[in-house]
């Protein structure tokens, strides 16, 4: 997402880790079912080669002797919880580590960042199917690990970005927290005036906003308005938050991005979007329309603009949002 500056998670990049003692995970309860149309994975040699120490809810420490090539995704429960079972189109807050299948190196978890994610499954998302394959058909509470070999995760091209290579498969060590409330559609709540010199929204039948930006100069600050009151829960700092949004630049009264225009909500954390994003969502209540005039010091001024050119070091940008749910 273009408003992002921190999270690089392999999640978002689809839209969703000395141990004598430890026990292999090919000790623990395998899970065998599988759905009709071949959608979640199983146990195989790959997976249960993968030694899991730790508690349920805490990083997990493992081992196992790479290069891990099964020639599809291969799940084993490490440990089953007795929730309900994870199906397919669920939207599910977990926690996980992902690590390069070839080198045991970490690429990235989410127990550092102190939150959970949510992840729809979706067994046939063209890239990362292989999260989904792993999760689905388990059970809330569960810890399991996957085996995802390139066909189910980003393809010939590999991720260089994240230090994959196209041959090498991932690791992803999750524990499954709960399957999500089904997030709003869009924002629903008490309609709110907003101040007489903010830009000008007025909503489609769909919900989808046109920002009209008055022919004035920016103003030099910060400036942020409720103009749908929700009722649902506050949000924390430190949430993945689910919300659609567009963004238009002030100063060129261009639109830069919108996740109305792509069809479908963004998730994200709080913590890995630029500051004036970031303080629109914290503290507003799900169900909230919230409108930000957010100066290039609390955009993308620190960052010389984006690479795209659509925003430059100087530029003003608005971001309407409605606050759809988050996990965390």
């Amino acid at each position: 997402m273009r408003h992002s500056t921190v999270f690089s998670s392999l999640i978002a990049a689809g839209l969703l880790v000395g141990l004598a003692a430890c026990t292999p995970s090919g000790e623990s309860t395998s899970n065998e079912r599988d759905t009709a149309d071949g959608s979640c994975a199983v146990a195989g040699a790959a997976s249960d080669a993968v030694a899991i120490d730790g508690d349920y809810g805490q990083k997990p420490v493992y081992e196992f002797d790479g290069p891990l090539s099964p020639d599809t995704t291969e799940r084993t429960i490490v440990s089953e919880g007795d929730g309900a079972e994870i199906d397919e189109g669920d939207i599910v807050d977990l926690n996980y580590s992902i690590i390069n299948g070839a080198t045991a190196e970490e690429i990235e978890s989410t127990y550092d960042q102190g939150t959970s994610v949510q992840l729809r499954v979706d067994s046939l998302a063209p890239v990362l199917s292989g999260l989904s394959k792993t999760i689905a058909c388990a059970t809330e509470g569960s810890r399991i690990v996957g085996v995802i070999p390139p066909v189910d995760a980003f393809g010939e091209a590999g991720a260089p970005e994240f230090g994959l290579e196209a041959s090498q498969s991932l690791v992803f060590i999750a524990d499954i927290v709960r399957i999500a409330p089904e997030p709003l559609a869009r924002a629903e709540g008490e309609p709110q005036e907003a101040p007489a010199d903010f830009p000008i929204v007025e909503l489609a039948e769909s919900g989808v906003p046109t920002i009209t930006i008055p022919d004035v100069e920016p103003p030099a600050g910060y400036g942020e308005a409720t103009l749908i009151l929700g009722d649902g829960d506050v949000v924390p700092d430190g949430a993945t938050v689910t919300v659609h949004y567009t963004g238009i630049n002030w100063n060129t009264g261009e639109v830069f991005d919108s996740s109305w225009e792509r069809g479908q909500p963004a998730s994200f954390p709080t913590g890995g979007v630029i500051p004036g994003f970031r303080d629109a969502l914290v503290g507003s209540t799900v169900g909230s329309q919230i409108v930000a005039i957010i100066p290039p010091e609390l955009g993308y001024g620190p960052q010389g603009g984006t690479p795209d050119g659509s925003i430059g070091a100087e530029d003003t940008i608005v971001f309407v949002v409605d606050i759809l749910g988050f996990a965390g």
